[in-house]
């Protein structure tokens, strides 16, 4: 899709607050309400915006601990791949999972109460997801940039 530069003013908007009305991304972008409307959705139905939420406060929900878990499958089969992804996706205290390349097979962004908490969880809960053989962790001393923003071509 080729977006031009009111398509990516609109992006850059949303980007910063998801909570702008239809009049207030018009106004920025100067549009009239209907005009950006349209462009909006568009840019939903596109694919290019894939949903809206809202960025909350690990520290202030309790989440003390932020760790990357480096894990290391012993199959590589497809089978035992999907077993393993299908299973961390329903954990809730794994905010991200990548499948990596590398001497590592997939990254994870965990996070926990304190460092106890976080150790009880890996032993429990990561150590018997299907098929691991080894689980790397470091943990995040201050987070710097936390916003994930993407940059607009």
């Amino acid at each position: 899709m080729d977006l031009d530069r009111i398509d990516r003013q609109l992006l850059q908007a949303l980007q910063q607050d998801a909570r702008l009305t239809i009049a207030e991304l018009a106004e920025r972008v100067a549009l009239s309400p209907s005009p950006c409307w349209r462009r909006v959705k568009r840019l939903e139905e596109a694919g290019l915006i894939q949903g809206y939420q809202a960025r909350l406060s690990a520290e202030r929900l309790g989440y003390g601990v932020t760790a990357f878990v480096s894990v290391m499958v012993g199959s590589h089969s497809q089978e035992s791949a999907r077993a393993f992804e299908a299973r961390v996706t329903e954990i809730p205290e794994v905010i991200a999972c990548h499948n990596i390349s590398g001497r590592y097979d997939f990254l994870l962004e965990v996070v926990a109460p304190d460092l106890n908490a976080f150790g009880e969880f890996a032993r429990n809960t990561l150590q018997t997801l299907p098929g691991v053989k080894e689980l790397y962790s470091s943990f995040s001393l201050k987070a710097l940039k936390t916003e994930r923003r993407l940059p607009i071509p």
